[in-house]
Formats: C-alpha cells, sequence, structure tokens
C-alpha cells in the first residue's frame, strides 16, 4: 500500500470541500448530474467506515437561474438575496441523493461569531459532534443571508479548513475545476503539476493563480493553497484535486496534490479568530506592552495601550499593534472604541478605584489573543 493509500485508509473523518463550478451549469443552475456523481462518491466513503462531513459552495449559484439573473450579483445585497433562494433548492438536492444511499443529511449554516465567540464555538463543535455520532452526513456553508459586511468568511476553502480543524478531521479533501497545484498556469505548455507538498519551500518558484475559471465561484487556487497552510499548520493532511477524480482521491490513488501536515492542532476558536475574522480596529502597543502579550502570552491592559483606531464595540476582534505599526496579534475586545480612551495608560487597580469593578478586567484576556 502506497502512502498516499495509506493515509486515507487510515483516515476515519474527512471534510470534503465542493466549488460552485463543479456542482452548476453554465447557466449557473445546478446540475443535478454533478451532484449526484460527487454524493455517490461520498457515500462510498461512509461504507468504508469514514465520517463525512461536506462544505458545498452553490447557495448563490444555485439562485441565479431562478432569480433570472446570469451571472453573479455584485452587490451584497442581491449575492444574500440569491443565497436566500439557492440555498435550499441546494440542501434539498443533497438531501434527496444522500436519501437513495439511506444517510441522512444535515444544514450547517456557520458566521464568523458562532466559532470566534467564547459562548458560541462550543455549541458549534458539540453540533458537529452529535450529527456525526448519529450518522449524519453534516452540509455546511457560511450563512450567506445574513452575514454582514463581507458575504464569506474570506473563501468557502478557508472555512473547510477551519471547519476541518473543529470537527477534528484526519484529512481535507478540496475539490475544484482544477486537478492539482500546477507550477504555473495549467494552460501555459509546459507546466507540471506538483504532486506533494511538504514545506512552503516546494511552494517556492511556482505561480498561484488568483481568480477561478468560471463565474459562478469566487476561489482561485491562492484560496485552496491559503487553505492547505490553515489545515496542514493545524496538523490536518489535505488533498487538492478535481471533482472530476474525487473517487479515486477518496480512494487513496495518487491524484492531484498532497498538502503534507505540517504542525500541530491548537486550540479551535484561535484558529478561527487568527483565520476566520479581520480586526475591526486598532489597538497600538508600547514595547513593554508588546513584550508581555508576545514573549509572556499576558492578557492585554489598558496601561500599556498608547492608541485606538476604528470603531467597534465589545466582542469585536481588533487588530494589536506594535510601536511602529505592524499588526502582532489579534484578540476580542472587552471594551466599546469610545470607552478606552479615557482608559489608556492607566492600571487596573486605578480604574477600579475611580470607575469601579467592572473596569478592572482585561482590555483582551489571553485566552481571547491570538499572535499573527
Amino acid at each position: 500500500m502506497s502512502d498516499r493509500a495509506r493515509l486515507v485508509a487510515d483516515a476515519r473523518r474527512i471534510v470534503v470541500k465542493v466549488g460552485s463550478s463543479s456542482l452548476t451549469t453554465a447557466e449557473g443552475g445546478i446540475d443535478p448530474a454533478r451532484v449526484r456523481r460527487l454524493v455517490e462518491v461520498l457515500a462510498a466513503a461512509r461504507g468504508a467506515s469514514a465520517e463525512v462531513v461536506l462544505v458545498s459552495s452553490g447557495a448563490i449559484a444555485a439562485g441565479l437561474a431562478p432569480l433570472g439573473l446570469t451571472t453573479r450579483p455584485r452587490s451584497l445585497a442581491a449575492q444574500q438575496a440569491a443565497a436566500s433562494v439557492g440555498q435550499g433548492l441546494l440542501a434539498h438536492r443533497y438531501q434527496e441523493e444522500f436519501a437513495r444511499h439511506g444517510i441522512v443529511t444535515g444544514q450547517v449554516l456557520l458566521t464568523v461569531d458562532d466559532v470566534t465567540r467564547r459562548a458560541h464555538y462550543r455549541n458549534a463543535h458539540q453540533t458537529f459532534a452529535k450529527l456525526l455520532e448519529l450518522g449524519v452526513v453534516p452540509i455546511v456553508n457560511e450563512n450567506d443571508t445574513v452575514a454582514t459586511s463581507e458575504i464569506r468568511f474570506g473563501d468557502n476553502d478557508r472555512l473547510a479548513a477551519l471547519v476541518a480543524h473543529l470537527v477534528h478531521a484526519d484529512l481535507l479533501v478540496l475539490l475544484s475545476d482544477v486537478d492539482g497545484l500546477y507550477d504555473g498556469p495549467p494552460s501555459r505548455e509546459g507546466s507540471t503539476l506538483v504532486p506533494v507538498v511538504r514545506s512552503e519551500d516546494d511552494l517556492v518558484g511556482i505561480t498561484i493563480g488568483t481568480t477561478g475559471a468560471s463565474g459562478v465561484g469566487t476561489g482561485g487556487m491562492t484560496t485552496k493553497v491559503d487553505a492547505a497552510r490553515i489545515a496542514t499548520g493545524a496538523g490536518i493532511d489535505v488533498v487538492l484535486t478535481s471533482a472530476d477524480q474525487a473517487a479515486a482521491a477518496l480512494a487513496g490513488s495518487e491524484v492531484g496534490t498532497l498538502f503534507a501536515a505540517t504542525g500541530k492542532r491548537r486550540p479551535t476558536r484561535l484558529l478561527w479568530l487568527a483565520h476566520a475574522t479581520s480586526g475591526q480596529g486598532t489597538l497600538t502597543l508600547d514595547a513593554g506592552a508588546v513584550r508581555a502579550v508576545v514573549e509572556r502570552r499576558a492578557s492585554l491592559l489598558a496601561a500599556g495601550i498608547t492608541g485606538v483606531g476604528g470603531t467597534f464595540v465589545a466582542g469585536d476582534a481588533v487588530d494589536v499593534l506594535d510601536p511602529d505599526g505592524t499588526v502582532v496579534a489579534r484578540g476580542l475586545v472587552n471594551f466599546d472604541a469610545d470607552e478606552l480612551p479615557t482608559l489608556l495608560g492607566r492600571s487596573t487597580s486605578e480604574l477600579k478605584a475611580a470607575l469601579g469593578a467592572a473596569y478592572e478586567r482585561e482590555v483582551i484576556h489571553r485566552d481571547d489573543l491570538v499572535l499573527l
């Protein structure tokens, strides 16, 4: 048995991500034949005793045709309208196809808050755990209909990498319309497939495109490589290949590109905080506070903050800057932006005496702080 075949055979929990272009017709509607072929492959993996979580794009694309749209809309409101129509169609199609194999599906729509705020992320993990315990295939997408500021976490490739960590997956399989990572544009003569990536050194000199080939998806090879970095850095192997080669990939054949795990599992919520959020504002620290946060992994106190930027409220993610303006960390802040200026440079005991016990708390607790 080859190393690849053994790796896949040993994977007891697999997250599979499929892109919009692999599920839809050129006109933007769901392609029943493509969905059926994918489900047959995933059902076979289930039959081989692996638990499967599916991260599926396609909600916005599926909603285009019913709304009479020919291309993916640019405005957030129009994208959310398309997602609202398309998500139900997509979930129903999956439900029907998995039912042919006696498998129950469950829809899981996530927002960034579900997995970064302390009160929510444990519930997300427990929900996945119970679905898998009950033999259900969770079908995951971002909750596009209620997303704010941006329609996505960044992209569903990134979402899939984070979900793989959240559910403690052994393997992440990224399916798209390209059969792997090439050392140049796949359409260019002379470009060759990169079979294995074991470290960043293997990516040196490789030209990675920024856009997808179809007009219905949002990702390109850049997002897939970034997702592979997130997953492998958290101890999860990744296979990148085309949807047409899904069966071969899940059988352990040497198809596509294998990104070998490079790191170890880290606290789930902090991984999401680092990779699924963007800072809603900034806190600039003095040199002493930077050392405390970076070297001693201490909580951030008001005494070490020299400046506040942006508009945010308690619970938002903010970027933490050193005196030169370099981002050194990101964390969930405990105060609104307009509260902080009066607190800067003051010790915790001073704040408690002047303003009350409510102001004794950290600006960012170390459990809500991740180094970048």
